[in-house]
């Protein structure tokens, strides 16, 4: 793939100070891109402005939110390429403000997509999608043919967003494309909570020296991509002819169930506790049990792949975090 196509190409990042954001807007900064972000900045929603340290004068940034409809319309014009990361990621706050929910993986996806109508309908556009809108896995490996039954409000109105996003692509000719992501980790990541992902109070847990807390028998199969190596996907995808209109999967050739994780994570950094305890209620009814993907199709159509290792990946993480812990607690 060439990347030097993005040298002083628009590139316009929704949700660009949060953790995929972050990493891509680097990334296009190196590779002579014209970055803009737009990140409301919500405290629950993961935006940080240290992510983008380093790269302050580089890097364009809007303070805005996705759901100013006037804001979208302004900021998409002249764009060459939008990666469109914004959203609500959190399953719990999805049940329990389901509204607000809707308001940012539809109403807001809406907004985005007849900006780009309306105002640059060359636009090149991926989307950040999620394997949760599978909900419990009827077969193993996961691909994208498997029925969607989202197991909470998050993954159905992420399941909306991503056809928007193609529905407009096949009508009006806007390249969309969307990658449903696993589980993504790596430096710059939500650590305060679990918003985002358990992984990441885990490694905080780690480094406040308190107990990883695995929920259930702990023998949950998963797969997870390191952050940099779904970056490459995005760009792969943003550049290609081939993917308008497409759904893709990411995943990994790595399956681990959780207590091994938990354990693997404590042994590359030297000490720590892992408690195996019951599921919170409230996360038992959306559990998904078993799940890792099949990655195929992106591999045959982009011959992409993930590169980095998982116990490679948590080495490079957890090394981040403790330099830079007080920046994201």
């Amino acid at each position: 793939m060439d990347y030097k196509k993005f040298k002083d190409k628009k590139v316009l990042i929704t949700g660009g100070l949060g953790f995929l954001g972050s990493n891509l807007a680097r990334r296009l900064v190196e590779l002579g891109a014209k970055v803009t972000i737009v990140d409301s900045l919500i405290p629950e929603y993961g935006g940080n402005l240290y992510n983008i340290k380093g790269y302050e004068e580089k890097i364009r940034v809007n303070i805005a939110d996705i759901r100013d409809e006037f804001s979208m319309s302004y900021l998409v014009k002249d764009q060459d390429f939008l990666f469109n990361l914004a959203g609500q990621t959190s399953h719990i706050d999805s049940m329990n403000d389901p509204y607000t929910d809707l308001e940012i993986n539809c109403r807001a996806q809406l907004f985005i997509l007849e900006a780009c109508r309306k105002n640059n309908p060359r636009i090149r556009i991926v989307y950040a999608s999620t394997r949760q809108i599978y909900g419990k896995p009827d077969f193993l490996p996961v691909d994208e043919s498997h029925l969607l039954h989202p197991t909470d409000v998050n993954g159905i109105n992420k399941m909306a967003g991503e056809w928007y996003h193609i529905l407009y692509s096949n009508v009006y000719g806007i390249r969309s494309c969307a990658l449903r992501l696993t589980n993504t980790y790596g430096p710059r990541m939500r650590i305060k909570d679990a918003r985002q992902t358990f992984l990441g109070v885990w490694i905080r847990n780690l480094i406040k020296e308190e107990p990883i807390e695995v929920w259930g028998d702990g023998l949950q199969l998963r797969d997870f991509n390191y952050v940099d190596d779904v970056v490459e996907a995005m760009l792969m995808c943003a550049l290609s002819d081939d993917t308008a209109g497409e759904i893709y999967n990411l995943g990994s050739y790595e399956h681990i169930n959780l207590k091994d994780l938990a354990e693997l994570m404590i042994r590359i950094y030297g000490r720590g506790e892992c408690r195996i305890i019951p599921f919170p209620e409230e996360r038992k009814v959306i559990d998904i049990g078993d799940y890792y993907s099949d990655f195929g199709k992106i591999k045959d159509t982009l011959n992409w792949e993930p590169k980095v290792s998982l116990e490679e990946g948590i080495e490079k993480t957890l090394k981040y975090f403790s330099e830079n812990f007080p920046y994201y607690v």
